[in-house]
């Protein structure tokens, strides 16, 4: 699977809130929140499910990955987002390890594995 996604049984705003400070612990900082639901509606469009996704960057990580290969900065910052799918509120991620399979660098994919583990417990930590 290319992403990581878990249920929880919080609100969508519950489950932001927690995750920004889960997210705070492990240095990452939230440098958008873009509520997906809200943006459409502003627009005219109907769209009723709560849809949030929240670009997130730890300056070290990201300073780290750029010195190795410009190019990952496509990748960056890292998303989270926070939906809710019939009633149920989720978290999810596309997976860095799975974002950095096309490029051919093996510390990178050891960088991204690391990355890959914090803000997975970061998510855990929010269910």
């Amino acid at each position: 699977m290319f992403h990581y996604t878990v249920e929880t049984n919080k609100t969508v705003t519950e489950a932001i809130s927690s995750l920004e400070e889960n997210l705070m612990k492990e240095k990452f900082g939230v440098l958008w929140n873009f509520d997906v639901k809200g943006k459409l509606n502003e627009k005219g469009l109907e769209y009723d499910n709560e849809f949030t996704v929240l670009e997130v960057c730890n300056p070290k990580e990201a300073q780290r990955v750029l010195k190795e290969e410009i190019l990952v900065g496509y990748f960056l910052p890292c998303k989270i987002v926070v939906y809710n799918e019939k009633g149920k509120t989720k978290i999810g991620m596309p997976k860095p390890s799975s974002l950095i399979e096309m490029v051919d660098n093996q510390k990178l994919k050891e960088i991204a594995l690391e990355i890959e583990e914090r803000l997975t417990t970061c998510i855990n930590d929010s269910i």
